[in-house]
């Protein structure tokens, strides 16, 4: 296990900062959203519900687990380049090969998918918008997304944190007519807007499906132990995956509902966006390329990290379970209606799990088909090879960078980079 002695900025710099205990008190709230609170007690939609879990401890161990390989290692993948608090690198699908790195103060940057690349672009900048709020570590432009159509409609989304009120937005912005590599900053068309009760567990990640749908990741609203039970209730936006379309604007909004929403059209008031809830703070998820299968990490709240498949309607237990193990009540807490994480993970100390992505490159032939993810805290990047006939999980550590690891993007080819906050990129090879 690393030791390592972090900067009160290091470690809750991230926007799935590591968990604050429920000793600390929680801060006034704000409002909590934009659908009242309410205590739901009747189960989800049918789901698969994956392992029957226990009521205490039955760890799947921890990340150094006994299955090890020395086959994939990293290097700078641009070492004339740095950035400021990047959170995010992706490509936008268009065939052009460029790369897009999302800084958590408000800028995206484009540049040459090539490693003599000496300098970038400034694609986009919300900074001197005033609209970006920043105030807190995990708050800023938080995700990015290309429309699947993008090469011809120029259309992108982000995910950012504004203030007065505190709250969360997504909004679509298009690329310049008469520059490729410029954003039309005047073209910003908010989309979807919910109140945030506090500064941290916003979140963040956007990402289309292979159906066309646009998912957010947005965390439970933020203090420590969801003072709210946010996880649990459907009637608010957080805690949850959420789906939504974009192309299909219905009932008075900037998007319409999936008509397979596990939610859509109920009466009992839950929020029909949710196509998933019951998570902490959801930071990174991404499509398995070959599978379809959406995975995330979720931060825990003191001890345990998780590794999600988010399924339709899943309930994946936060605040009545962290992880495998009880939270809330800490014994004996109830198993119905529940999904286990397909591995969870702790250690003595603080950490933060970075969510990553299925390997399908072909520079790396033995991570194929593996989920690699890292630890934001320890810095460590893991493999998991997880067999879903037999719902069993194998985890081992590929390499130990001792950076503070924020997130994973691919290229067009499939490669796999991760971005860290002392400003660089790199690439595993």
């Amino acid at each position: 296990m690393l030791t390592r002695t972090l900067t009160l900025t290091a470690v809750i710099a991230l926007a799935g900062a590591f968990a604050c205990s429920d000793d600390d008190p929680a801060p006034p709230a704000k409002d909590s959203g934009t659908v009242q609170d309410q205590a739901i007690s009747d189960s989800a939609p049918a789901a698969d519900q994956g392992p029957a879990p226990d009521s205490g401890p039955a760890p799947d161990g921890a990340p150094a687990s006994d299955l090890s390989t020395k086959a994939a290692t990293y290097a700078e993948a641009f070492p004339k380049l740095k950035f400021k608090l990047p959170l995010a690198l992706l490509h936008a699908g268009d065939g052009s090969g460029r790369l897009f790195v999302v800084e958590q103060h408000g800028r995206v940057l484009v540049f040459p998918n090539d490693p003599k690349v000496a300098s970038f672009k400034e694609f986009l900048n919300l900074a001197p918008t005033g609209k970006l709020d920043i105030k807190g570590w995990e708050e800023g432009l938080l995700g990015l997304a290309f429309h699947p159509k993008y090469k011809t409609n120029g259309l992108f989304y982000v995910n950012y944190t504004a203030t007065k009120p505190d709250r969360t937005v997504i909004a679509r912005y298009k690329v310049s007519s008469s520059d490729k590599d410029k954003a039309d900053a005047t073209s910003e068309k908010q989309i979807l807007t919910f109140k945030q009760p506090y500064d941290n567990h916003n979140g963040g990640d956007l990402q289309f499906g292979p159906d066309g749908m646009l998912y957010i990741a947005v965390g439970d609203g933020g203090a420590g132990g969801d003072p709210h039970d946010h996880g649990q209730n459907r009637a608010t936006l957080l805690g949850s995956i959420l789906r939504i379309d974009v192309d299909k604007p219905a009932s008075g909004k900037q998007y319409g509902i999936p008509k397979d929403n596990p939610f859509a059209g109920n009466t009992k008031g839950y929020a029909q966006e949710i196509w998933a809830y019951g998570l902490r703070n959801p930071w990174r998820m991404a499509f398995d390329s070959l599978t379809g299968k959406l995975w995330t990490g979720d931060v825990g709240q003191n001890t345990w990290e998780e590794i999600d498949l988010i399924v339709k309607g899943g309930n994946y237990g936060w605040r009545v379970w962290e992880g495998k193990h009880c939270h809330e009540p800490p014994k004996n807490c109830p198993k119905a209606g529940f999904i286990m994480p397909v591995w969870d993970y702790s250690y003595s100390g603080p950490q933060s799990v970075t969510g990553g992505y299925v390997y399908r490159g072909k520079a790396v032939p033995s991570l194929v088909g593996a989920y690699v993810y890292a630890d934001f805290i320890s810095g460590k990047v893991y493999r998991l090879d997880h067999d879903p006939k037999k719902g069993t999980s194998k985890n081992a550590l590929l390499f130990d960078t001792k950076e503070e690891i924020s997130s994973f993007g691919q290229d067009p080819a499939g490669e796999l980079y991760f971005t860290a906050f002392n400003g660089k990129i790199y690439k595993i090879k």
